[in-house]
């Protein structure tokens, strides 16, 4: 199923930032639309705090590119775009041009899944500069977000430590795409299941849900309440027992799972949305073991992430799942990834690709130059670290590292195994890969960072994670730098 399509209407070739249009038309006009050349997709800082990310938003990624193209009402409409002389901001036979474009460039991805660091291509795409140039926009939205999503969600799920996740955040999450995207990438970066039921029947993700505060409210008793919701879905009773007394309302769902066991049934377990959630799990586990159900779980709700979870256990609640919505779902605090996507490489007149570097007076906004790929190397199974290179010139077998301060060379000694990150997705306008889907992504991210050292992904001042540009690359990058600043100085 092509998701994006089906969500919206089929044609998206409008979702982007004027200036891309406003480029790819000077592009034109120059000559240069079909000028041969190199961006990548990189994010510049870990989020949250940590030292890692978690790739997601290539499926839908994907999907975009194998539906770009220019509907009649879209040309149409910026037909109507005026410049500040009030003419037409685009004239007629660049519209045409559009109407008969096709996207024809290799791109290649990071699977999702996949840990990924700072400065290393999560997308790589290579061809018409045109063309490239219409992909900035959709491909950060795409990617950025739901990039974001399942890394906040992997850090959920580690300090669950197995406990199971539920995603509970599309009340809160912004609009229709962000509840959808957000449990897709969710559920890649860890989720078990999501209360979403359009992102369960759009991706093959389990739903969860039972009922609210309401359904108790609507009965004249919190008793009754449980036992005529038993009596709909005795298949599915896990009753929300804080509507007013909480341990008071363990008693009750247990007094009805009794009934309910009687009738062949089992209590499932019952959820707490509010207090103290340590506490009070700890009471409703005595309750619920003393009647009888040993088995049914404690599902905790109430505004949770990563912390609150850590505090939860370190206290000693007896809480085994855990349902996380609003700072999930809208990545509450960072709801920006900040990724960029940045020209590396073009082919000059002669065909002849020059590697490009922009500047800054902020290190880190430095690009790295060139048709990057990105090797990582792993010993009996644990990452030992990355090269980032340019892949026309190679990789020694040996390679020595720069880090991206600069500062310091080294080599990852006794790897056993290497791997190259970045994965054919288009050749030109076929595509050679097929996303898998999201539960094979979930599994990917486990493997991933169950490799990674517990020292990068606690939560307590995580330590980096050994990554560096090729030592040739990285000569290299000086010395455009110190090119372009010869260009820059006045004169």
């Amino acid at each position: 199923m092509t998701t994006l399509p089906h969500l919206y209407r089929d044609s998206l070739a409008l979702l982007t930032d004027l200036y891309q249009l406003t480029m790819a038309y000077g592009y034109w006009k120059q000559g240069l639309a079909d000028r041969q050349a190199a961006f990548h997709l990189i994010f510049r800082k870990s989020p949250f705090g940590g030292q890692y990310a978690v790739a997601c938003g290539l499926s839908h990624a994907i999907d975009f590119i194998e539906n770009f193209h220019f509907k009649s009402n879209d040309l149409d409409y910026l037909a109507t775009l005026r410049g500040a002389d009030k003419k037409a901001l685009f004239e007629p036979a660049f519209l045409d041009y559009l109407r008969a474009f096709r996207f024809r460039c290799d791109v290649d991805a990071m699977p999702e899944g996949t840990v990924a660091f700072p400065h290393e291509p999560l997308v790589r795409v290579v061809g018409p500069l045109l063309a490239c140039q219409l992909l900035e926009t959709p491909l950060l939205n795409l990617v950025n977000f739901q990039t974001l999503i399942a890394t906040k969600a992997a850090r959920v799920c580690r300090a669950a430590q197995g406990d199971e996740v539920i995603e509970f955040g599309l009340r809160r999450a912004q609009g229709v795409d962000g509840g959808v995207s957000a449990a897709r990438a969710a559920y890649v970066g860890g989720c078990r299941a999501t209360s979403n039921v359009l992102a369960g029947k759009l991706f093959d993700i389990p739903v969860r849900g039972t009922h609210a505060h309401s359904w108790v409210m609507a009965f004249d008793a919190e008793l009754a309440s449980f036992q005529a919701y038993a009596e709909a879905m005795p298949n599915n009773s896990l009753f929300l027992v804080d509507t007013y007394d909480t341990l008071a309302g363990v008693r009750n769902a247990v007094q009805v799972g009794q009934a309910l066991r009687r009738q062949g049934h089992e209590l499932l377990g019952i959820r707490l949305d509010s207090g103290d959630l340590a506490e009070l799990s700890v009471g409703a586990r005595q309750i619920l073991d003393e009647g009888g159900f040993p088995n049914a779980a404690i599902v905790a709700s109430s505004d949770l992430d990563e912390y609150e979870i850590t505090k939860i256990k370190s206290r000693g609640g007896k809480v085994n799942v855990w349902g996380v919505g609003t700072r999930l779902a809208t990545a509450y605090d960072q709801p920006a990834l900040g990724g960029v996507f940045k020209l590396a490489a073009i082919q000059d007149e002669q065909g002849v690709w020059r590697n490009k570097v922009k500047l800054s007076q902020t290190p880190e906004k430095m690009s790295d130059p060139g048709i990057l790929q990105v090797r990582r190397y792993s010993r009996q199974g644990k990452f030992l670290g990355d090269a980032i290179y340019d892949e026309p010139t190679g990789i020694p077998a040996q390679p020595t590292l720069v880090d991206l301060s600069g500062h310091t060379r080294f080599k990852l000694h006794n790897a056993d195994h290497e791997e190259d990150l970045l994965v054919p997705v288009f050749r030109q306008e076929r595509r050679v890969y097929d996303a898998p889907p999201a539960r094979q992504a979930q599994q990917r991210a486990k493997t991933q960072l169950d490799a990674l050292d517990e020292k990068i992904t606690r939560l307590d001042n995580p330590l980096p994670y050994a990554l560096g540009l090729e030592s040739r690359l990285h000569a290299q990058k000086l010395a455009l730098i110190e090119a372009a600043q010869e260009l820059s100085a006045p004169s």
